[in-house]
């Protein structure tokens, strides 16, 4: 596979950054993606497929295989796949967003995630500074509305939640800022497909 290049994006554009194992990818991805730029007002968004993930213990497929995966799946001109974790060599979520804001010191960004992610949060490394860094864009996914809203971080993070009606001002908010809104939803995950065989 071609290695990626490094995302081009424009001095005061948002870009939201989804992050994730994507392994496999699927329309789940592409709904919370597609959902998550209406919602929060992006201009673009970029997918970070990351070379593993440290909270899995099983490693995820060939970070190629992946690639190329997600890209066959989200096409759509606003939407980038990236191994931009793999070109900085980084692996925490902290540490990529630091390298991507020294990349792009003139774009804003928002870290995108389901809440499925927001209730264990608080397991991530440094996740208190990846809140304190950039704001944070969280969708619903089925089953987990419940354990999002009242797990540790958003508990922590109270205060500084935005309500739904302001959530196209997310990118423009300055850190710490997060958002959760519910959308229609697509219940499939990378899991069940593993579990059927859907994916080798």
């Amino acid at each position: 596979m071609l290695r990626s290049a490094i995302p081009y994006a424009r001095p005061g554009q948002v870009v939201g950054l989804f992050g994730g194992s994507f392994d496999p990818p699927h329309q789940g991805h592409v709904h919370v993606t597609l959902e998550a730029m209406k919602a929060f007002g992006l201009d673009r968004v970029w997918w970070l497929v990351s070379p593993g993930n440290p909270l899995k213990s099983r490693g995820p497929a060939p970070i190629d295989q992946r690639v190329e995966a997600a890209r066959s799946i989200m096409q759509h001109p606003k939407v980038e796949v990236t191994d931009i974790e793999d070109l900085t060599g980084t692996r925490a979520t902290a540490d990529t967003l630091a390298a991507v804001r020294r990349l792009y010191p003139q774009v804003r960004f928002v870290w995108l995630m389901g809440a499925d992610n927001l209730a264990q949060f608080h397991k991530w490394k440094d996740w208190r500074l990846i809140m304190d860094t950039v704001p944070v864009g969280v969708v619903a996914r089925p089953g987990d509305r419940i354990s999002a809203r009242m797990s540790p971080a958003a508990r922590v993070y109270g205060k500084y939640r935005i309500d739904g009606t302001a959530r196209h001002l997310l990118g423009w908010a300055d850190a710490p800022a997060w958002c959760f809104v519910n959308v229609p939803m697509v219940d499939v995950s990378s899991t069940q497909i593993r579990s059927k065989g859907g994916w080798t």
